[in-house]
């Protein structure tokens, strides 16, 4: 599949099927990943594949923030089982985190860099057949969360990424063309 289709094809899926990516293919994605442009060559990403285990003790963290919403403590102990369950049964959780420079400057180019590297994994897997679903948000900085994927201190997770086999692949949804976002200038 040419970069063009891998561009067009791409999809945020949301059911995947029981298959695992394997090994070869997760490296090849990761390989894609670490081309990415990196302006000083920091090279500020490492990437996490996580196991069963640490997806449940992910999905328990997650679950643990929803259960706050819960109406009493039965269901925010359900809450937590199954956030943790639906984690665990995931084919595959690749985590993006970066290294995070002490310069500004430097910060927000590895930053750039780290998201370019999730754009690669995203087009290497659909370039293979497989599909991708990036999460983010405040979860990524949680505590426990951190410990489940084994970040250190001095790195900060910029995306989370389901990738396995899609039970199905959504339509397109309607983008506004370049051309209306495009302003040439003189």
């Amino acid at each position: 599949m040419n970069v063009f289709d891998a561009i067009a094809n791409r999809r945020s899926i949301r059911k995947f099927t029981d298959r695992a990516p394997t090994r070869a293919e997760l490296e090849q994605i990761l390989d894609a990943a670490a081309l990415a442009p990196n302006h000083r060559l920091t090279h500020p990403w490492h990437f996490y594949v996580l196991g069963p285990e640490a997806r449940a003790a992910y999905g328990l963290a997650l679950g643990n923030r929803k259960a706050k919403k819960a109406p009493d403590e039965a269901a925010a102990d359900t809450v937590r089982r199954n956030t943790s369950d639906e984690h665990r049964a995931q084919p595959c959780m690749l985590v993006v985190a970066m290294v995070q420079s002490d310069n500004p400057e430097i910060r927000e180019e590895d930053y750039a860099s780290a998201m370019m590297a999730v754009q690669n994994i995203c087009l290497a897997a659909t370039a293979l057949g497989l599909g991708t679903h990036i999460r983010s948000g405040a979860i990524m900085a949680d505590p426990a969360a951190r410990a489940a994927v084994g970040v250190s201190d001095d790195q900060r997770i910029v995306a989370v990424l389901t990738v396995g086999s899609p039970v199905e692949t959504p339509e397109p949804k309607t983008r506004r063309p370049a051309a209306e976002l495009t302003h040439w200038v003189a």
